[in-house]
């Protein structure tokens, strides 16, 4: 798969299905570097997610994070959807290139330049609480007064207080180190099931082999969960086209694909070698494993 030129469709592209992780001093550069773009628009932003963990925790970028996680929350601090659509056209001013999308629970945009991707997720209330990917339900009020952090020799915001947005986000056992990949399990496993309305999808699980795999067990995060048929295809209720996390589990094998852009309607294909085939292709180790289902 094309690397591109770092700062394009192609990077970008590459950077979501291989998650490599990201250079530290590239990263420490371009984080700067948004942290003034966001300032001078009045965007008042806070670390999410791994980004959140590692500067809370390790004091540093970790080791094996593909990306850097920032959020925001729209209707606190004076952020406006008007002005989270002045963000995107500054960073492509400065030589991102971004990717913006727009749900219900929030407004995200993305963006890479030499190789490291930013997230930025604007998220909307909705009865006193915020939805944070994949679905995690947090109160509002812990966003409203932002805890500030001394990191790289700056001042950055985290939620606050940081130790109950941790805890909500990756359980109570944030403070353990764990591999890559097995953080984004315990997101997963934790978030209960729900009904959603929507229109169906299908997935088909193939095994190593390229052979269907019946009975296997298909979670959407946050949705629901069904088995595939015979042939290998499982139904999936997808409110929306978006991203998604899904869970895939039958005996012998188990996978999280964290980050899947999925529509209703569509068919889309796993093979249980996608992560050989991943580390094959990127030459090495790969991060979380997300983006690489292919529709059919």
């Amino acid at each position: 798969m094309d690397m591109g030129n770092g700062s394009d469709k192609a990077s970008l592209d590459y950077s979501l299905k291989y998650n490599p992780p990201i250079d530290p001093a590239v990263a420490e550069r371009n984080l700067k570097e948004m942290k003034g773009i966001l300032d001078g628009l009045g965007v008042v932003f806070m670390f999410g997610s791994g980004s959140c963990l590692g500067a809370v925790r390790e004091k540093a970028f970790i080791p094996w994070d593909d990306d850097i996680d920032l959020l925001a929350v729209i209707g606190i601090n004076g952020l406006t959807e008007e002005r989270v659509d002045l963000v995107a056209a500054a960073l492509r001013d400065a030589g991102y290139f971004v990717s913006e999308g727009d749900a219900p629970r929030s407004k995200l945009i993305m963006s890479i330049k030499d190789y490291v991707r930013i997230g930025l997720e604007s998220l909307r209330i909705i009865d006193g609480s915020v939805y944070s990917y994949p679905g995690i339900a947090l109160p509002a009020g812990m966003f409203t007064q932002p805890k500030e952090i001394e990191f790289l020799g700056e001042r950055f915001n985290v939620p606050n207080p940081p130790e109950e947005y941790l805890a909500l986000k990756y359980g109570a056992e944030w403070m353990v180190p764990k591999k890559a990949g097995e953080y984004e399990k315990d997101v997963v496993q934790k978030m209960p099931g729900a009904e959603l309305d929507g229109r169906p999808g299908w997935l088909r699980v193939l095994d190593e082999q390229g052979l269907p795999v019946a009975g296997a067990e298909v979670t959407l995060v946050g949705g629901g969960r069904s088995s595939t048929n015979r042939e290998g295809y499982a139904e999936i209720i997808l409110p929306d086209p978006n991203w998604y996390a899904l869970m895939v589990k039958y005996p012998g094998h188990e996978v999280v694909l964290y980050m899947e852009e999925l529509e209703p309607d569509r068919t889309y294909v796993y093979r249980a070698d996608t992560l050989e085939r991943h580390r094959s292709l990127a030459g090495g180790e790969v991060g979380t494993l997300g983006n690489v289902l292919l529709q059919e």
